[in-house]
């Protein structure tokens, strides 16, 4: 079976640890040298898929033009965890009362969502769907750089783990443009 390599976007537009970031946010100078420092790559990756949010995409085209290595697919199978609009741009501190209250259920009840977000189990099946693509898509064009973001990342990493595995991945560190193998 081919390899598949895992890739965290480069450091982005108005970053703060604790935070979560907007999907809007693009990579920072700093976040481009990031990924020029990460290289070369693992040997013999061939190809590139990529997250549609913009930091990633940033990051995956960056990695394509540096390396001459084709981008053959972007899906929203390897977007971040989709947060709850009402904590975009807020800390623990400051999060709201209905998601305070989330979170306390979250691991009792994984299929529970808080407003416009994703479920624990919601998020746990994308990742399941995006193992099996990014399998799909080395079976046809080798060794492959899948760049995304730290949850997804994280629960890909820990899928035998259940929807519970976002607890881990959100706290286990994933530096900026740093690849592991999945």
């Amino acid at each position: 079976m081919p390899e598949i390599w895992l890739m965290r976007h480069g450091a982005y537009e108005g970053h703060r640890p604790g935070y979560h970031a907007p999907h809007e946010a693009t990579l920072t100078q700093e976040g481009r040298d990031q990924v020029r420092r990460s290289l070369p790559l693992p040997e013999g990756i061939t190809a590139i898929v990529t997250s549609p949010i913009p930091r990633a995409r940033q990051t995956a085209t960056l990695v394509s033009h540096l390396t001459g290595l084709p981008l053959v697919a972007t899906s929203g199978l390897l977007a971040e965890w989709r947060a709850p609009s009402i904590v975009l741009g807020r800390t623990a501190e400051t999060y709201p009362p209905a998601y305070r209250a989330w979170r306390a259920r979250r691991l009792a009840n994984p299929s529970l969502r808080c407003e416009d977000g994703e479920s624990l189990t919601d998020l746990h099946t994308r990742a399941r769907h995006c193992a099996a693509f990014l399998h799909h898509t080395a079976s046809r064009h080798g060794p492959l750089l899948a760049v995304s973001h730290t949850l997804l990342l994280g629960v890909l990493t820990h899928l035998p783990e259940g929807p519970t595995a976002f607890v881990t991945a959100a706290r286990t560190p994933w530096q900026f443009a740093a690849y592991r193998p999945l």
